[in-house]
């Protein structure tokens, strides 16, 4: 199972040198969201040109406020900087964005994902789109020389979302979803929505907070307060409790160098095929463990 990290930079100054470092450390990935900071795209095309040899891809980028089109072209973009080790992962986001912060519909978000992915697929893989929906219509183009086609993961959670990106795209990307999660919903879901449309066997990305620590309990309770709105949010809420999880404390890969590797160890027999480390509390130690196991 590959092994990358997650990162939130504040500059794109940043961003490239944290690139730079887990390229350098051995990891495969180094993957950002877009969320209220600096544009997660622009950010990884400038790493792209700077630092070779990692894999980039978003974790995620929100598709309400973008055109399929645009999006498309941003990702060529990147990819053709990259060489084509860029995957664009892409998400709904939550209606309290969506909604409440930007003023978009959230009315039927899965034929949302259905018409944004019917326009955005033809694109990012150099081909036309003629595709007129209820919601989005995209008949067009884009002329982007040298730009290989660009994989695309939906963060999907629920039966619908899992199988509409089983049966349109390369894979998944989930958050705060743990290993019998995995295992026993989104792996199995997935996999079969694109056996069943004749796709190949998808990607199952699967990210998680990661701390290693000689004191579990206050690592747990630091989980529980840096990222405890992840526990209120519907969609995360829902995994959690699949997994018998109070709470994102709960999912945390935290202990020392074996409970780490053990707790990785889960997500890969669980059926994820990528690992996506996101660091918190003692970060350098945290990624010195993750990097002998990748």
């Amino acid at each position: 199972m590959r092994i990358g990290v997650f990162t939130q930079p504040p500059t794109v100054s940043a961003a490239v040198e944290e690139v730079r470092r887990v390229a350098d450390a051995g990891f495969a990935s180094v993957w950002m969201p877009q969320i209220f900071g600096i544009d997660a795209v622009t950010a990884l095309t400038v790493a792209a040109r700077e630092v070779p040899d990692v894999e980039l891809g978003t974790a995620v980028v929100p598709t309400f406020p973008r055109h399929p089109m645009m999006l498309a072209a941003q990702a060529l973009t990147l990819q053709q900087v990259a060489g084509g080790r860029f995957t664009l992962g892409i998400g709904l986001s939550h209606q309290l964005v969506i909604e409440g912060m930007l003023g978009f519909s959230w009315d039927k978000p899965v034929r949302h994902l259905r018409e944004y992915l019917s326009i955005l697929l033809p694109l990012v893989r150099g081909e036309a789109s003629e595709f007129e929906g209820e919601t989005l219509t995209g008949k067009l183009a884009l002329d982007i020389p040298d730009a290989a086609p660009v994989p695309v993961l939906v963060a999907a959670l629920g039966s619908q979302m899992l199988g509409v990106a089983g049966r349109m795209a390369e894979g998944t990307v989930t958050w705060m979803t743990g290993p019998a999660t995995i295992g026993d919903h989104v792996a199995p879901t997935i996999g079969a929505a694109a056996a069943e449309a004749g796709r190949p066997a998808p990607r199952v990305v699967c990210a998680l907070p990661v701390c290693v620590t000689d004191d579990e309990a206050a690592a747990r309770e630091r989980a529980a307060e840096q990222f405890q709105m992840y526990g209120f949010l519907p969609s995360y809420r829902a995994m959690l409790d699949r997994e018998g999880a109070a709470g994102p404390a709960d999912v945390a890969i935290v202990g020392d160098a074996a409970a780490v590797a053990a707790g990785v160890e889960r997500v890969r027999e669980a059926g994820a095929t990528e690992f996506v480390a996101v660091p918190y509390g003692n970060r350098e130690a945290t990624l010195e463990v993750l990097a002998d196991l990748r």
